[in-house]
């Protein structure tokens, strides 16, 4: 490659791997772009400083056209500095594979290296930031049950993995068809190598969905017909977008009161069945029923009118005073039976670290709130017609995160429940990139799960990843459905952390082992492939990527 070709192609497969991603889901394209980045980083003369921009590169090309939803009603400065962040782990992430793909079998380690880096920045700063994992792109492709075998983290290595394998040996065999018949000697074990892993890699992608529904509740359901219950998820708008859409909070309580109302009169007619629980999204009342008697009614007059408990989302205080992101789940009988503070809040939204320095770069900064994470169990307990039901509880910004999904599933949530508000990011994709999410977790663990959104979109996802219902944008509606209750755990929800200790672990042994066997971070060449050339010799190739190379540094 030429030093022009190398760098815009790193920026094309960036641009292929957001369109991989919702709104367009064109999940083949996140194959494509890793298969692209692994041919930019595993041929020719790649220094790791070129490799790093390259992948800086690829991070600009992704990360820009993902998150413009980020500055929607603060401005691109936002946006634009928290690409470029995230555009510095991709950067990272192309100097240790440009080292590590030196070693045999390049695409295991070009995987290994990826979810690594992934990892860490699904981890730090601030909590990390997990959005536009790869995994999160495949909730229409052929790998999606890879999830609910070796998780999130498995189905993100499984699609780096198949991207570099093919390209691998798509490489190997053009650089064979180039050079000719070769010696019987030479490189036949390289070749054969490339070959195997790509068709190795190809098999299991496509016999993933088979053996996922050999191990996942799915089966367990066909034979045992587990029990179901019907439920209802109010969708009741808001009066206006924008970051002060809950300037008229009782207006957005009224808009869920109302919506739930309409559902009780069609009960009533007879057009629909009495739900066993309803669930209402995150920020449905900002008024405290705890404290406000008048929303309190509100509620109250809801839950009693569809004769079903309520989930609803409001803002409640802590023993300190704090303010907490809170999920209630509201009898009509008996009022508040059970209570979740939201574990992990967001920064720069629910709070923000280093306020005094971040102030001085935007005037939104004091915007975010000073609110505290919750604590205790991840669970809810919604007493039901047909007994207690055990729901988990991942609210908005939670469900990007592998253990928030796992701990409820642990806890014996029966039934996942993602109360959302996107208002505040308008008609944007990223409504659909945190339904995404959704999708994976339902077949991470097998489970049913409804998000309720204020303004949408809505759904309800059912436990193979599918969704059986959903909303528009900013529409009062309410879904309804009979849904399964389940008790089974798939094989990634009892792996949990081994395949992403695993694999991360492999990242940073290959990474070592790299260094420890060539010490320069270059592909370059020996002085004794530099010498001139005399008549009559022959003097070795520069390496390339999976061919050995005696140690001579």
């Amino acid at each position: 490659m030429t030093r022009l070709i190398r760098p815009a192609t790193a920026l094309v497969a960036g641009l292929a791997m957001w369109a991989s991603f919702p709104p367009s889901n064109l999940w083949f394209l996140a194959v494509v772009s890793l298969g692209l980045l692994a041919v930019v980083l595993g041929t020719g003369d790649v220094r790791a400083g070129e490799g790093a921009v390259a992948g800086l590169l690829f991070g600009l090309g992704f990360f820009v056209p993902l998150l413009p939803w980020i500055g929607e009603y603060v401005g691109p400065l936002p946006w634009l500095a928290l690409a470029g962040a995230l555009a510095v782990y991709t950067a990272l992430f192309g100097a240790i594979a440009t080292v590590t793909m030196r070693l045999p079998l390049p695409p295991l380690w070009f995987a290994a290296s990826w979810t690594l880096v992934e990892t860490l920045r699904s981890m730090f700063p601030f909590g990390g930031f997990p959005w536009g994992r790869t995994a999160f792109s495949q909730v229409d492709g052929p790998l999606l049950p890879l999830a609910s075998l070796v998780g999130a983290t498995g189905l993100s290595f499984g699609v780096a993995l198949f991207g570099a394998a093919v390209a691998w040996a798509f490489v190997l065999g053009v650089r064979a068809w180039r050079r000719g018949p070769r010696p019987a000697n030479e490189e036949p074990h390289v070749l054969s190598a490339g070959v195997v892993t790509a068709v190795v890699t190809v098999l299991l992608a496509l016999a993933a969905p088979l053996l996922a529904s050999l191990v996942t509740p799915a089966t367990v359901d066909r034979v045992l017909s587990p029990t179901t219950l019907r439920i209802a998820v109010v969708q009741g708008n808001v009066p206006r977008l924008g970051l002060d859409f809950n300037a008229q909070r009782r207006a957005v309580l009224d808009y869920h009161v109302r919506e739930t109302k309409l559902l009780a009169a069609e009960i009533a007619s007879g057009r629909v069945q009495a739900p066993d629980f309803v669930v209402w999204p995150e920020n449905a009342s900002d008024i405290s029923p705890l404290t406000n008697p008048d929303a309190a009614a509100e509620i109250d007059g809801a839950a009693r009118a569809v004769n079903a408990p309520i989930v609803l989302g409001t803002i409640l205080t802590n023993g300190d005073g704090q303010p907490t992101n809170s999920v209630l789940v509201w009898d009509p009988e008996r009022g508040i039976v059970d209570r979740y503070d939201k574990h992990i809040i967001q920064p720069f939204g629910e709070y923000l670290p280093w306020r005094g320095f971040f102030r001085l770069f935007s005037s939104y900064a004091d915007m975010a709130g000073t609110f505290e994470p919750g604590h205790g169990p991840s669970v809810v307990r919604i007493p039901t017609r047909s007994g207690p039901v055990v729901a988990g509880v991942a609210t908005c910004w939670e469900v990007a995160f592998d253990r928030a999904a796992k701990s409820s599933v642990d806890q014996g949530a029966q039934v996942l429940i993602v109360p959302t508000n996107n208002a505040t990011f308008g008609r944007t994709s990223m409504t659909y990139q945190q339904l995404a999410m959704s999708q994976v977790r339902a077949i991470e663990h097998g489970r049913t799960v409804l998000v309720a959104a204020t303004s949408g979109v809505s759904a309800i996802v059912s436990p193979d990843g599918t969704i059986a219902s959903r909303t528009e944008l900013f529409e009062p509606a309410t879904l309804t459905d009979r849904v399964p209750l389940r008790t089974e755990r798939t094989l990634a929800t009892r792996l949990g952390t081994i395949p992403t200790v695993v694999v991360c672990a492999a990242g940073v042994a290959a990474l070592l082992a790299a260094l420890a066997t060539r010490t320069r971070f270059s592909r370059s060449r020996t002085r004794a492939e530099r010498r001139p050339q005399q008549p009559g010799s022959q003097v070795s190739e520069p390496i390339r990527v999976g061919e050995p190379k005696e140690h001579d540094e």
